[in-house]
C-alpha cells in the first residue's frame, strides 16, 4: 500500500531501536506507554522495541473483563496478569517474540485507516519472516473477530494479521491517542500454544479440551511451521531487518532516555501494577 510521501522525506526515516529481553508484564506494558508519550511529546524518535515476558504473562484487551480468565489458576501457575492499553483478548506470553512500533501520528508510515497501518506493517513483519525461511500471508481484510468468539486472542486471525495456511502466527493490536500510534504484537516461537486455555474461566474441564482442540486447529507456533527451533536473538534480528526492507527505515540501536524510564516506573506503579487498572470487570 503506497503512501503519499515517503518516509524520510521529512527526516523520518531514522528510528530507534529499542532491545530488552524479558520483562515483567507490568514493567513491558509501561515502556510501551511511556515510549508511546515520549514520542508523541516529540522527546524521543519513532521507535521499534523487541522484548520478551518473564514470567510468563497474561494479558488482557484493554476492555476484556477479568472474569474471562481464572486468576486463581493464573497464580497457581505462576503466571503474572496484566492489562494491555490495546484492544483484543486474552494472550499468554512465554517462549515468544513481541514487537512494538510507536510513532507520531502523523509519521507518514502511520497514515491512513487503521487496516492500511495494520497493512503496512504486516509488510515488515512478513519481510522479517522470510528470514528465517518462513513463507506466511495476511488474512484477509473481511476477518473479523465475531462476538461469539472466545476468550482466546490467538484463536481467530483479524484483519492483516499473520497467517500460515489459514492459522494464525502472529497476532497484532494498536492503540491511537492523542499525538502517537502504538502496535504491538507477539510471535510464539515455540512450546504448547494451548496453554492459554488453563487459564481461562471455563465451567469445566470438557469445555477446555474443546477450546484446546479448536486453537490448536486455529493458531500455530513457528517450530510447528518450521520443525526447528528459532532463537529469541535469531528472530529480533530477523523481525528487525524485515521491518528496515519493507518499510524503507533506518534502525539505530538506543536505549531509553531517562525520563522515559521515570515515566515507566510512574505508570508501572500507578497504572499496569495495579489491581484497579488489571482487574478491572
Amino acid at each position: 500500500m503506497g503512501l503519499s510521501e515517503s518516509p524520510g522525506s521529512d527526516g523520518r526515516r531514522i528510528w530507534r531501536l529499542v532491545q530488552h529481553g524479558e520483562m515483567r508484564g507490568a514493567e513491558n506494558m509501561a515502556i510501551d506507554e511511556a515510549i508511546a508519550q515520549a514520542v508523541s511529546a516529540g522527546d524521543a524518535p519513532p521507535t521499534l522495541r523487541l522484548y520478551a515476558w518473564s514470567p510468563p504473562c497474561v494479558s488482557l484487551g484493554r476492555n476484556q473483563a477479568i472474569s474471562s480468565v481464572s486468576v486463581d489458576r493464573c497464580e497457581a501457575l505462576g503466571y503474572d496478569i496484566v492489562r494491555r492499553p490495546t484492544g483484543g483478548r486474552a494472550i499468554l506470553h512465554t517462549d515468544e517474540l513481541t514487537y512494538s512500533l510507536i510513532a507520531p501520528d502523523d509519521h507518514p508510515l502511520m497514515q491512513g485507516m487503521i487496516l492500511e497501518v495494520y497493512l503496512r506493517i504486516a509488510q515488515g513483519l512478513l519481510a522479517g519472516l522470510r528470514r528465517i525461511k518462513l513463507e506466511a500471508q495476511t488474512a484477509p481484510e473481511t476477518n473479523r473477530a465475531g462476538s461469539d468468539a472466545s476468550a482466546a486472542c490467538f484463536e481467530v486471525p483479524s484483519a492483516y494479521e499473520i497467517v500460515v495456511a489459514g492459522r494464525k502466527l502472529l497476532g497484532s493490536a494498536q492503540n491511537r491517542r492523542a499525538g502517537y500510534v502504538l502496535q504491538h504484537g507477539s510471535l510464539p516461537l515455540t512450546g504448547d500454544i494451548t496453554r492459554l486455555i488453563d487459564c481461562l474461566s471455563t465451567a469445566n474441564e470438557a469445555d477446555r479440551e474443546e477450546l484446546r482442540r479448536s486453537l490448536s486447529e486455529h493458531a500455530v507456533t513457528v517450530e510447528q511451521v518450521l520443525h526447528r527451533i528459532v532463537s529469541y536473538d535469531e528472530a529480533a534480528d530477523a523481525i528487525a531487518a524485515g521491518m528496515v526492507e519493507a518499510l524503507d527505515i533506518e534502525l539505530r540501536p538506543g536505549n531509553l532516555t531517562r525520563a522515559e524510564v521515570v515515566r515507566a516506573e510512574e505508570l508501572e506503579q500507578g497504572k499496569y501494577g495495579r489491581a484497579e487498572w488489571t482487574k478491572r470487570t
